[in-house]
């Protein structure tokens, strides 16, 4: 009779039984630093930028503030879109990459949070002393636990499965 054990140590997982799946280096990089984690730090920033100056502004009144969150969602929008394009690039192309759900849930996440840093450098666009209170603030926070949750996830691909990782160390 077959044990329990044995019926397990039997069952393969067909994913991690791909011959791909373990292929999960950068292609986008350059001397073997992948492009999407020196990008991604500026939206993470930046985002984070905007929610101390939206906050700034509330405090102090002071249009210095509403304008800096105004520049700081601005290019937290174009440069979350650089990052994004190269990630993008990375799950398509790297088949290890692309077999993992994390890495799918990474990108989904990720997108949702440009729609917001996107909606919020667009909703300060017209004005942007009166857009920051109460909706600028609102989005300013919804972007900063975004952040939170994409880096989450980035990283639990990077520490846990090693994703984007060079393997020569070069």
């Amino acid at each position: 009779m077959v044990s329990t054990q044995d019926r397990e140590d039997q069952l393969i997982d067909p994913i991690s039984a791909n011959p791909d799946f373990n292929r999960a280096e950068s292609k986008i990089a350059v001397a073997g630093h992948p492009i999407h984690a020196m990008l991604v730090s500026f939206p993470i920033g930046l985002a984070a930028c905007a929610l101390g100056a939206d906050l700034f502004y509330w405090w102090t009144g002071d249009s210095f503030w509403a304008r800096a969150a105004l520049w700081s969602t601005g290019m937290a929008f174009l440069m979350g879109l650089l990052a994004g394009l190269s990630g993008t690039v990375e799950l398509l192309s790297v088949p290890g990459i692309r077999a993992r759900a994390a890495s799918w849930t990474h990108f989904i996440i990720a997108i949702m949070l440009l729609s917001i840093l996107g909606a919020n450098w667009g909703h300060r666009l017209t004005g942007y002393e009166a857009a920051v209170l109460p909706y600028g603030l609102l989005l300013s926070i919804l972007s900063a636990i975004f952040v939170g949750f994409t880096g989450w996830h980035g990283g639990k691909l990077v520490f846990d499965y090693q994703i984007g990782t060079s393997s020569t160390g070069s």
